[in-house]
C-alpha cells in the first residue's frame, strides 16, 4: 500500500514539472521534445514495478522518446494556441533475465501500454556501465597480469578499453565484448601505446572473461612525443594564435522557447536522442515574398556510423564498429568546452539519458547554439560600367547547432548550419586519435609484408579503415508530397555543321518512380539530384524542390558478402529514397550489435516501394576511406567532410537579395581583447 502511494504521488510530482513555465502558465511540452529527467524517472519506476531487482536482473538498453505519428504532429503545429491532444510515450529496451525487452511506455498515463519480448537476432546499444565493468576485469585476471609482467610492463600503468566482436556467420550468437589493454605512463595518449598479441572475450550476461589467449608480444611504442595536453607541453609553440572576441551588444539573434529556436528566417526544433544525439525537426523558412513560412525538413539526425578497420588478422578482424547502434552516439556524447568547443556567443543546452539502472544521467553542454560572422552571402564588383566601379558585398551570418560524439579514439564534431539563403549544411569533422597497431618496425624500409596500414611512427601502424556517417533526412520540400527528380548532364556531338562547336552539354531529368531506380551510386556520371513537390511550381513554371549538394564519394570496397558488408549493406549506394515509414529509423536496424543484416535500409527497399508525389525520406551516406598518415599521429587535426541541401527553385529570387550586412560595432574600452 505505502509503495503505491510513493509511486502514485511521483507520478504527480513527475506530471507537474514535465510541464514548461512560460509567463506564469503551465503548457504542454513539444511533442518532439527529449525525455526530461523526471519522465526518465518515471519510466525507470514503472519498469522497476514490474520487474523488480529483488527477483530479476534487469538493464536499461534504451530509453528515448517514441516519435509521434507525423501528421499529429503536424496537424499540432499548425494550430496556435497548440490546442491538438498529442500522447507522449517512451520507447524502452530493457534486458529482464536476459531476454531483450520492447516496452511502450504512456507518460501521461503512468502505464506500460506494450511489453514484447525480441527474439530475433542482434543485441541492443551497449551501456556505458557494463563496458566499465568489462574493462576492468583484465586488471584482476592472473593469466593477463602474468602476460603484462613477461612483458616488463607495471599492471599499475595498464588500462582497458572494450570493443564490439561483430557476427561472422555463427548460428548462436551471445552478448559479448573483447576487451584490450593500453600503456598509461606519463601521457594519457593510451590508444597509441597498445599492449598488442593478447585475445580476451568477455561474457556480458556472466560479466566474466570466457576466453583468454597470449599470442604474441610487439613492443609497446614509446611514449615520446605522444603527448597532446597543452598544460603538459614545453616550448618552441606555434605557430601563435591571436586573440579574438566575440561581443553582440543586442544579444544573440536567435530566441528559444524551450527546445524551439527561431532565427532570421528560419524556425526549427532541436531534439536529443542517446541512440541518434542531436535532432533537427520541423524545419521551416520564412519567404519574404510570400510572407509565410514554408517547410523544409520534418527531421534529421545521424542514423549510423559504419567503421571497419581493414586490418584481416585474428587480433584485428573483428574490428567492424557501428558506433551509433553499438554505443550509441547519443550517451557518447561530450560535454562541449566553452570558448574552445564552442565560441563566446554560444548557449548550451543539457540533455539526459538512461544509465543501465534506469537512472537519469547528466550530460552538462550536450550541444550548443551560435551565430557565425565573416563568410559573404553574395557580391559582384561591376567594372564595366564606363567611369564607374560599382561593388556591392554581403556579409553572411548563419546559425550553427554542434555537437561532440566521442567513441572510444575517434571524436565526431557533428554541425548543422543553417543559412539566410535557405540552404542547410551539414558538416562532420573528424579529430582524436588513430587506431594503432604495435609492430617491430621503426622504420619503412623494414616491412616486407603487407600491414594493413601506414608506419605513423616507431613500432606504431595506423590501420586503413572507412567512416561511414548515414543521414536520415525527412524533406517535407514546401508539403509532405514530394518526388526525386534525377537530372543527368549528357554530351551532344554537333555533327550537322550547324555550329562552328563539335559538343555541348545539356541535360535529361526524370522522377524516379521506385526505391530501386533511386539507389544511387555518386561519382559514376554527372548528375543533380532534387527532391521537388510536384504539386507546387514557380510563377515561371519549375517545380519547387531542394537539391543535394554532395561531398567527394566514397563507395565499400568490401565483397558485398562479407559479414560486415552484409550488416552495413546501407552504404552499397550513396543515395537512397524511401517513402516515409515510422518505423523505418535506423539503417542498419533495431539491433545492430552483432546483428546479420536482416533489418536495414538494404532490406527495406527490396519492397521497391511507389516514391513518386509520396512523403519521402533522403537517405544520404558520407564517406572518408581513411589512409593515415603521419600528420594524423599523435593526435589528428580536424578532417571535414559533409553536405548542403540547397534549395532549388524554391524561391522567386535570390531570398537574401535584400538581406543588409550587420552592422560594425566598436569594441567597448572597458572590454579585453584577450582569451585565456
Amino acid at each position: 500500500m505505502a509503495s503505491s502511494l510513493r509511486l502514485a504521488l511521483l507520478s504527480l510530482f513527475i506530471l507537474f514539472f514535465s510541464f514548461h513555465s512560460v509567463s506564469g502558465l503551465l503548457t504542454l511540452p513539444h511533442p518532439l521534445d527529449p525525455l526530461s529527467k523526471e519522465e526518465i524517472t518515471l519510466v525507470q519506476t514503472l519498469v522497476l514495478k514490474k520487474y523488480p531487482n529483488s527477483t530479476h536482473t534487469l538493464s536499461f538498453h534504451y530509453v528515448g522518446l517514441d516519435d509521434p505519428d507525423k501528421a499529429t504532429v503536424l496537424k499540432w503545429e499548425s494550430t496556435k494556441p497548440h490546442t491538438v491532444n498529442i500522447s507522449r510515450r517512451a520507447f524502452v529496451i530493457a534486458l529482464v533475465d536476459t531476454a531483450i525487452h520492447e516496452l511502450s511506455i504512456d507518460l501521461k498515463l503512468h502505464s506500460i501500454l506494450s511489453d514484447n519480448v525480441h527474439t530475433g537476432n542482434g543485441f541492443p546499444t551497449l551501456t556505458i556501465d557494463e563496458q566499465t565493468d568489462a574493462i576492468e576485469l583484465p586488471l584482476k585476471y592472473s593469466p593477463f597480469i602474468e602476460s603484462v609482467q613477461k612483458r616488463g610492463l607495471n599492471i599499475s600503468n595498464v588500462v582497458c578499453s572494450a570493443f564490439t566482436i561483430g557476427w561472422y556467420g555463427q548460428e548462436k550468437s551471445k552478448r559479448g565484448l573483447r576487451v584490450e589493454c593500453f600503456m598509461k605512463e606519463e601521457s594519457v595518449n593510451i590508444y597509441v601505446r597498445p599492449i598488442n598479441g593478447i585475445l580476451i572475450l568477455v561474457d556480458l550476461d556472466q560479466m566474466k572473461i570466457v576466453f583468454y589467449r597470449d599470442v604474441s608480444k610487439e613492443p609497446v611504442p614509446s611514449e615520446d612525443n605522444i603527448e597532446y595536453r597543452a598544460s603538459h607541453m614545453e616550448p618552441p609553440f606555434g605557430p601563435k594564435q591571436y586573440s579574438y572576441g566575440t561581443f553582440q551588444p543586442e544579444g544573440p539573434g536567435f530566441k528559444l522557447d524551450g527546445h524551439s529556436i527561431s532565427w532570421a528566417n528560419w524556425k526549427f526544433h532541436i531534439g536529443y536522442d542517446e541512440r541518434a544525439g542531436v535532432t533537427i525537426s520541423l524545419a521551416s523558412i520564412y519567404d519574404l515574398d510570400m510572407h509565410k513560412s514554408r517547410k523544409v525538413l520534418y527531421r534529421g539526425y545521424i542514423s549510423e556510423l559504419f567503421v571497419p578497420y581493414q586490418d584481416p588478422t585474428e587480433e584485428w578482424y573483428y574490428k567492424t564498429f557501428f558506433d551509433a547502434g553499438e554505443f550509441g552516439f547519443g550517451q557518447s556524447m561530450v560535454s562541449l568546452e566553452p570558448l574552445r568547443d564552442c565560441p563566446p556567443n554560444a548557449q548550451f543546452f543539457d540533455a539526459y539519458y538512461a544509465g543501465r539502472d534506469g537512472t537519469p544521467q547528466y550530460l552538462a553542454n550536450a550541444f550548443c547554439v551560435f551565430e557565425q560572422y565573416g563568410n559573404i552571402m553574395w557580391r559582384h564588383t561591376e567594372s564595366g560600367i564606363p567611369n564607374e566601379e560599382i561593388r556591392e558585398v554581403r556579409t553572411e551570418v548563419s546559425l550553427i547547432v554542434r555537437s561532440v560524439v566521442t567513441v572510444g579514439n575517434y571524436d565526431n564534431i557533428i554541425d548543422w548550419e543553417f543559412k539566410p539563403s535557405g540552404s542547410i549544411k551539414l558538416g562532420i569533422a573528424l579529430s582524436g586519435m588513430l587506431e594503432i597497431k604495435a609492430v617491430e618496425y621503426e622504420h619503412k624500409d623494414e616491412i616486407k609484408e603487407d600491414q594493413h596500414g601506414t608506419l605513423v611512427s616507431a613500432n606504431s601502424i595506423g590501420v586503413y579503415h572507412d567512416h561511414y556517417y548515414i543521414y536520415h533526412l525527412d524533406l517535407d520540400i514546401d508539403g509532405e508530397e514530394n518526388s526525386f527528380v534525377k537530372t543527368d548532364m549528357k554530351t551532344v556531338k554537333v555533327t550537322d555543321g550547324s555550329s562552328k562547336r563539335k559538343s555541348y552539354w545539356t541535360i535529361d531529368s526524370n522522377t524516379v518512380k521506385t526505391e530501386s531506380d533511386a539507389r544511387i551510386r555518386l561519382g559514376t556520371s554527372p548528375s543533380e539530384l532534387v527532391v521537388v513537390n510536384p504539386n507546387k511550381k514557380t510563377n515561371a513554371g519549375n517545380d519547387v524542390g531542394y537539391r543535394l549538394i554532395p561531398s567527394p564519394a566514397a563507395h565499400p570496397l568490401l565483397v558485398e558478402d562479407d559479414y560486415p558488408q552484409v550488416r552495413g549493406a546501407f552504404t552499397n549506394y550513396n543515395v537512397w529514397v524511401t517513402p516515409y515509414n515510422r518505423t523505418e529509423k535506423w539503417a542498419g536496424g533495431l539491433y545492430v550489435d552483432q546483428s546479420r543484416g536482416e533489418d536495414t535500409l538494404a532490406v527495406w527497399t527490396k519492397k521497391n516501394r511507389d516514391i513518386v508525389n509520396k512523403d519521402l525520406v533522403l537517405w544520404y551516406v558520407v564517406g572518408i576511406h581513411h589512409v593515415p598518415c603521419q600528420e594524423d599521429f599523435p593526435v589528428m587535426p580536424l578532417l571535414s567532410i559533409g553536405l548542403e541541401l540547397r534549395p532549388t527553385n524554391f524561391f522567386e529570387r535570390n531570398p537574401v537579395l535584400r538581406t543588409l550586412s550587420p552592422k560594425h560595432v566598436k569594441w567597448p574600452t572597458t572590454c579585453s581583447s584577450k582569451q585565456n
